[in-house]
């Protein structure tokens, strides 16, 4: 038996990985390479993904992560080493490749575009090589690196503005006619939630716009969508309405030939600028007919206030608008901002405007100190100077040894604030 026994792998020799096949049905092979043998191929073990993704849209580095992350897995299963190279046989679009090597670039972009890769290849010190052993076996090429069409910086083009409310159903997409000057809107009606019906303002405007543009939306979840949904495999879900977005969002974005900046601004947001005034005609747009009107009280509010500076009660009683809102309003009138004169506010308590004028004075309660677990503590609130000490108690006859022992090292305050009323 011991001289007749067969061994699949060669321990002398290292363990390598490459992955293969075409997306989105990719696949590993854990792998030894034998010169000495005719053909020198070993195959230790095909890695597979599994049958179905944990993510509705999976980017094609996702699935080279997966499939890295159970070979290594297994790899120390079999043998307890690592590998020696990962062979990923990679080609670019539009693009040649003279090194056997990812370059710095290629590498960098990798692990930039997806955390998952960066979590896979983490504690992999080895070599990875785009070029495979000279094998029948890994003829094939698969694109890992394909033309991005989304650009990473805001395009000088169009720029689109979209927006929906789970109250009216309404998916909103507006811009401004570069030619006319004038904004236009596209408004529609789709039931269900509010992501779902920006989704379908959004896949609209793809269809709308095939020249470049930039998309401006205020749902996180739909610009992180888009973001990823360039030649992305897309896993099917229960809800039919928005699978079908989906597919055609995936379909229209990997099949663009022209770029598109997407990003993501905050709702309701009173910042200057073309983007918050984009962001709020979308918002008016897709709002039902009672907030629309509480937007053009709101504006006409702030153009009196630019005109008349009302302060906060006169435009709470004037335009009925709560307090925080007429605030609001005053907060961004940088003509009654330099004239304001400073609020104390409730519950502020007054400082010194030299040591020993204004002491604040207070007991905490510290168990670990047993029997002396009352801690009275004065704070000189100009110089910040801090007296503790510990006491049996919280009365006056405490607060009068605690206050002696304070004079004595910081000196005679004029005033001493405290809740402590009885003392």
């Amino acid at each position: 038996m011991r001289e007749r026994q067969a061994h699949r792998c060669k321990l002398e020799l290292p363990f390598k990985f490459i992955v293969m096949g075409k997306l989105p049905h990719l696949n590993g092979l854990i792998f030894q390479w034998d010169r000495s043998q005719k053909d020198p191929l070993l195959i230790i073990e095909w890695v597979f993904l599994s049958n179905t993704t944990s993510k509705t849209i999976t980017k094609a580095q996702e699935l080279m992560a997966e499939l890295s992350r159970k070979a290594q897995a297994r790899l120390q299963e079999l043998a307890g080493c690592d590998f020696s190279c990962i062979h990923l046989p990679v080609r670019l679009e539009q693009d040649k490749l003279s090194s056997a090597k990812l370059t710095k670039e290629m590498f960098e972009q990798l692990l930039a575009e997806n955390e998952t890769l960066q979590i896979a290849l983490d504690s992999y010190t080895g070599p990875i090589s785009v070029h495979a052993p000279a094998h029948k076996l890994f003829q094939e090429q698969f694109v890992l690196l394909p033309k991005n069409i989304r650009s990473r910086h805001p395009l000088e083009a169009v720029t689109v503005f979209t927006d929906a409310s789970g109250a009216s159903h309404r998916p909103v997409m507006t811009w401004k006619n570069s030619q006319t000057q004038q904004w236009e809107a596209d408004i529609d009606y789709v039931e269900g939630s509010p992501q779902i019906a920006e989704l379908a303002a959004v896949v609209r405007a793809f269809e709308r716009f095939p020249e470049p543009f930039s998309l401006v939306t205020d749902s996180a979840y739909v610009a992180g969508v888009v973001a990823r949904a360039e030649n992305a495999i897309l896993k099917e879900v229960s809800n039919e309405y928005l699978f079908r977005l989906l597919s055609k969002l995936v379909y229209l974005v990997s099949h663009r030939e022209h770029p598109f900046f997407v990003m993501h601004v905050r709702s309701h947001t009173d910042l200057p600028g073309p983007i918050a005034e984009g962001n709020e005609r979308a918002d008016a747009l897709a709002a039902p007919a009672e907030m629309a009107r509480t937007l053009k009280v709101f504006e006409q509010a702030k153009l009196s206030h630019q005109m008349f500076h009302q302060n906060v009660p006169w435009l709470v009683h004037q335009f009925h608008l709560t307090r925080s809102q007429a605030k609001a309003i005053m907060d961004m009138c940088p003509h009654c901002q330099r004239s304001a004169l400073p609020s104390l506010g409730t519950g502020v308590n007054p400082r010194g405007l030299a040591s020993c004028e204004v002491w604040q004075t207070d007991v905490t309660h510290f168990p670990e100190f047993r029997r002396l677990k009352y801690v009275h503590v004065s704070i000189d609130t100009f110089s910040g100077a801090v007296y503790a000490s510990a006491h049996a108690g919280e009365k006056a006859e405490h607060a009068r040894k605690h206050l002696l022992q304070a004079f004595a090292v910081l000196g005679v305050p004029k005033e001493i604030t405290t809740d402590n009323g009885p003392a």
